[in-house]
């Protein structure tokens, strides 16, 4: 085992669009669990979206990272040593996003799950059976309150979230829509069971090739990315459709400007169209049993996921920006240990 742990930590808050620059990584001694706690070793470490929000001076849902504090993220990784009865050493385990960008961490038992080797392989626990796979449950079938015969529209959706809730709108008996970002991207959601898709950056007016491939409009859409996409969806609402505003990476490189666009208010109000914020947290009472329908999804080989794994530590800024930049197919991961 390594004598030290190396971390990545927040150096400035970023201008526009994130870069390497705004992180360091530094070395530490490795942390000592204490009374009740344990020590875990990283094998896969997260890189999603919500990260740009915690790393910028604008007011969030949550508390956000500081220059010179340790970068959040969630990791699945093994117990090197434990002093609570709840976990043995050797043992796998998927962590909450207290863990961070960094080889070795001190966790709570109550921030961490058992990883189970039986009902899915390694990458999918920071993925479907992770906070990705209860925004995109929640998000589409609570929130959005989904029903069979619904034309639903997700943007990114050849990303993690989108992937999933793609195939959830599917098995829920939807007519399914990705926006995405390339024609690899497009061919990866037809495989997945999307009906019909759009690349938004080869059309030179995306809300008439939305109106093209939902001819009767609009009824939910899930949307991830905010912008330009946001704006060509909302010109095409069906009567009473729902809106869950999921993530906003598109703006990524303008995070702390204002968000200008236009306004979609008559559109909304005659289409008698519903708007909801979504956080997952809202819906960590019923987590358990959305994990196990997703679950029992997967071993029925209804849903599947692609993985987009970068290796080594020293790489983790590098996998972030290719999320931010669209560069990604599926699940970014970034893998810093042994299995």
């Amino acid at each position: 085992m390594n004598s030290t742990n190396r971390q990545w930590k927040l150096v400035s808050y970023p201008t526009g669009m994130p870069t390497e620059s705004n992180w360091a990584m530094s070395e530490s001694p490795i942390p000592e669990p204490s009374s009740g706690s344990m020590l875990v070793r990283a094998i896969y470490l997260d890189v999603a979206p919500y990260m740009r929000g915690r790393i910028s001076s604008q007011k969030n849902y949550t508390a956000g990272v500081n220059p010179g504090e340790l970068m959040v993220g969630g990791a699945i990784g093994q117990v090197v040593s434990s002093n609570t009865p709840a976990y043995q050493s050797g043992q796998i385990v998927v962590t909450g996003h207290t863990f961070g960008w960094q080889e070795f961490a001190v966790v709570e038992p109550s921030d961490v799950r058992l990883v189970d080797l039986d009902i899915a392989p390694l990458p999918c626990w920071l993925d479907f059976l992770g906070m990705n796979g209860l925004t995109a449950y929640f998000g589409l079938l609570q929130a959005a309150e989904m029903q069979a015969g619904d034309t639903v529209v997700i943007s990114a959706a050849a990303g993690s979230v989108g992937q999933i809730a793609g195939q959830i709108a599917k098995i829920s008996g939807g007519r399914v829509i990705a926006i995405t970002s390339s024609k690899k991207k497009l061919g990866w959601c037809r495989q997945l069971g999307y009906d019909d898709g759009v690349n938004y950056r080869t059309e030179t007016d995306l809300a008439a090739a939305i109106a093209r491939v939902c001819p009767n409009g609009v009824d939910v859409y899930f949307d991830n990315t905010a912008g330009i996409i946001h704006d060509a969806v909302m010109q095409n609402l069906a009567a009473h459709a729902r809106i869950t505003i999921c993530g906003t990476v598109s703006l990524a490189d303008k995070f702390d400007q204002p968000d200008i666009g236009e306004r979609f208010l008559r559109n909304i109000l005659v289409s008698r169209a519903r708007i909801q914020g979504f956080l997952v947290g809202d819906y960590q009472h019923h987590y358990q049993k959305a994990w196990a329908r997703l679950a029992n999804w997967y071993q029925q080989g209804q849903l599947k996921c692609e993985y987009d794994i970068v290796e080594g530590l020293e790489n983790t800024p590098k996998a972030f920006l290719r999320l931010l930049t669209s560069k990604n197919l599926g699940k970014q991961l970034v893998k810093v240990g042994q299995d």
